[in-house]
């Protein structure tokens, strides 16, 4: 076999010892971001003056990640930590009771923490009572029905009772063969096996001083053929508990799945009966379904069209006293990422991306229409800055959440001031954000950012393709910079995946701009079209267009920026991207007449080949959708023929790393073989990197530490970063 000097091993060891990581002291190393403190999103009790924030730690000493319990006051924002040396979620049982799922030795047991105020501790855990099954996830609790309600995987039997056999049946059955008569066969990073999610009923109550796990499950979905939470990244976000109901979201039966995303939302009674359904039967997917806390209206998001998975998401209300269904969004351009009710029952809670931020909007609830209906309530705002997750309303007019930004991960924080919000609303006003109060209670990341040098980001906007609005992006620039040196710094074009997404005002563990910046580059990161939070036509911009309008965009906000900033070296630049960003790589690779000039290129689980994707790709539905057909039909065939990377390999020179994982069956890993070898048959200096325990996303820690010197060492090769 012939190898290429360049590919060498010796080589490529040789340059491995050569290059180290920036890691000063007022930089963001990958390291550094890497054992940051993870904190989830903050669990309030009922009462609203404790939050508990799950926390997962790295560290690179012992190589493992390492739990831990955040008990907070939310009244001045003492913290107490109790370790979780084997994980595990937690929730609350009252508002003193911490419920603890703990696995261990082949068994799932829960166990309650006590807690205690003057001063904020724990009492010792106490053994409540153990599960028939290990796969228990996604606890709600209801404390008037004392029900506990969880996710777990049965077989087509539906009971619990007999997993664990079936289990030691399954694993000596005598071969590894899979069987498959339907799709999915694998999804994200699994092969199908025959078990499948279903949510499982058990009473859970205090009697006297001690807690007791009933010993009868209900699996509420047994002999339906639906499965909730839908896979693969359902949890508790997929169904709600009343005092006497569950309302779940699911894939509907009928369907093949992974060629539609229709799913439709049900009611069942907590001992299985009374099945119906609530939606309409027209439409696409639905997520985040939700009990008012009054229990007479239930609320979910719903997308219209069957196929597309980013389609505009609408606030659905159902009234269940009047079996009346109505749209409350229905002429708002933005799409809620999830919703809640108020405590009042008569206001909605929204998170919503807009303008490149994750924000909290406040819609009221208009009376009950006499039929199904299409209605707009005008939503308002209540913050502006950061990407916010977990809001969650408490007593007082207050509400607590997790907010990160560009410059720092999950803190929580507390909006306070609702109640003049919510009249306003009610009223038919604009709810003044002025009149609400953000606090930030916690510092998980505060020691390990200090001193560091981040940047907030600065917003830019420049006339793109869309005719009708401006395009956005987002420039981070390294430690030191300082305008009016021109020529001083080298740039690196961060390309976003999905392609439906966005770089947000958010902190990332994967692709963090400011760990680029931290290297020594500026960071560029636009949102060309296709990108979210900017209007449902921008984002439906990209459809049949990959290699279209948001490579246009994506050279034009380029170039504004190499004019607007002359302290960039212009023979210094490079490119990365991952997803749809790993194909934009690709097409740019392969269009150099573009002119955008970059020295060296990252790909990230991009796409090769458009059309193979759309037979390989584990959700047939999406690219289905992206190309406007089936891959063997005319005209998706031309569009996704048109936009082809495999079809420009001719014009390939540019450097480039590919990166790839054996365990992304979203983007299959023979792509970013390919990749490897058209560039090595052209003798285009290349290198490949392959992780063959990752799926889409490099998430074991030693392998992301490993991602980012790769990359870095690639650029630094090209543009001689640790020689300037």
């Amino acid at each position: 076999m012939r190898i290429l000097p360049f590919l060498h091993v010796g080589f490529a060891a040789q340059m491995a010892t050569d290059f180290t990581l920036s890691e000063g002291a007022n930089a963001l190393s990958p390291q550094d971001m890497l054992t940051l403190p993870r904190p989830s999103v903050p669990l309030p009790n009922d009462i609203g003056d404790l939050a508990i924030v799950p926390i997962s730690t790295y560290s690179f000493q012992d190589r493992k990640s390492h739990k831990s319990l955040s008990v907070i006051a939310l009244g001045d924002g003492h913290t107490y930590d109790i370790p979780l040396p084997d994980g595990g979620d937690v929730f609350w049982l009252d508002s003193r009771t911490v419920a603890h799922i703990v696995t261990k030795d082949n068994t799932q047991s829960l166990y309650t923490i006590p807690i205690s105020t003057s001063p904020l501790s724990s009492d010792l855990s106490s053994h409540v009572g153990s599960f028939p099954v290990t796969t228990a996830s996604a606890f709600r609790y209801s404390p008037s029905a004392q029900r506990l309600v969880f996710s777990a995987y049965v077989y087509p039997d539906g009971l619990v009772e007999t997993v664990k056999e079936q289990d030691t049946a399954y694993e000596n059955r005598g071969n590894s063969g899979l069987v498959y008569d339907e799709t999915f066969e694998r999804q994200w990073d699994t092969w199908v096996g025959p078990k499948s999610k279903a949510l499982i009923g058990v009473s859970l109550a205090k009697v006297g001083a001690k807690w007791v796990l009933g010993e009868t499950y209900v699996n509420v979905l047994k002999g339906t053929g639906l499965s909730s939470p839908v896979e693969p990244f359902g949890e508790t976000d997929d169904f709600d508990v009343s005092q006497t109901h569950v309302i779940f979201t699911a894939k509907d039966p009928q369907l093949p799945k992974a060629m539609h995303t229709k799913q439709n939302i049900y009611l069942v009674a907590h001992d299985g009966k009374g099945l119906r359904e609530l939606t309409s039967g027209i439409q696409g997917a639905t997520h985040s379904p939700v009990f008012s806390p009054s229990g007479d209206k239930v609320a979910w998001l719903e997308l219209a069209h069957d196929g597309n998975e980013s389609d505009r998401a609408k606030v659905v209300v159902y009234d269940l006293k009047e079996n009346v269904r109505f749209t409350i969004t229905e002429d708002w351009d933005r799409s809620p990422d999830s919703i809640i009710f108020s405590p009042s029952s008569t206001l909605i809670y929204a998170t919503t991306g807009d303008h490149a931020r994750i924000k909290i909007f406040g819609l009221a609830i208009p009376p009950t229409p006499p039929s199904n209906s299409t209605l707009t309530t005008q939503p308002t705002a209540l913050t502006s800055s950061g990407s916010i997750s977990g809001f969650t309303p408490i007593p007082g007019g207050r509400a607590t959440f997790a907010l990160s930004s560009l410059t720092s991960p999950n803190e929580v924080y507390e909006l306070s001031g609702l109640d003049a919000a919510e009249r306003d609303l009610l009223a038919g006003k604009k709810a003044d954000a002025k009149a609400t109060t953000l606090t930030r209670i916690t510092s998980f990341s505060s020691a390990g950012l200090q001193g560091k040098d981040l940047s907030p980001g600065k917003d830019f906007w420049f006339k793109g393709t869309a005719e009708e609005q401006d395009t956005h992006g987002y420039v981070i620039t390294p430690p030191g910079f300082e305008r009016g040196v021109n020529g001083k710094w080298p740039a690196v074009l961060l390309i976003h995946g999905g392609p439906e997404s966005a770089w947000f005002d958010q902190w990332s563990t994967r692709w963090n701009p400011n760990v680029f910046a931290s290297q020594g580059y500026v960071v560029v990161a636009i949102n060309p079209t296709g990108s979210t939070s900017f209007g449902q036509k921008f984002t439906d911009g990209i459809n049949k267009n990959w290699g279209g309008r948001p490579i246009q965009d994506l050279l034009i906000g380029w170039k504004y920026i190499l004019q607007e900033y002359p302290e960039i070296d212009q023979n210094r630049t490079v490119a990365a991207g991952a997803s749809y960003g790993g194909y934009a790589i690709n097409w740019i690779q392969g269009n150099p007449e573009l002119g955008f000039g970059f020295k060296a290129l990252v790909c990230h689980d991009g796409v090769f080949d458009t059309t193979y994707n759309s037979y390989a790709t584990d959700e047939l539905f999406f690219d289905n959708h992206e190309w406007g057909g089936r891959p063997w039909e005319p005209a998706a065939f031309e569009a996704a023929r048109k936009y082809s990377p495999a079809y420009t390999v001719a014009k390939w020179s540019t450097p480039q790393l590919t990166i790839h994982s054996s365990k992304d069956y979203r983007l299959p890993e023979s792509d970013g073989i390919a990749v490897f070898h058209a560039l090595q048959q052209l003798g285009v200096p290349s290198r490949l990197l392959i992780f063959p325990d990752e799926n889409h996303w490099v998430l074991n820690a030693g392998n992301s530490l490993k991602w980012h010197h790769e990359v870095f060492r690639w650029f630094d090769q090209f543009i001689g970063l640790s020689q300037s």
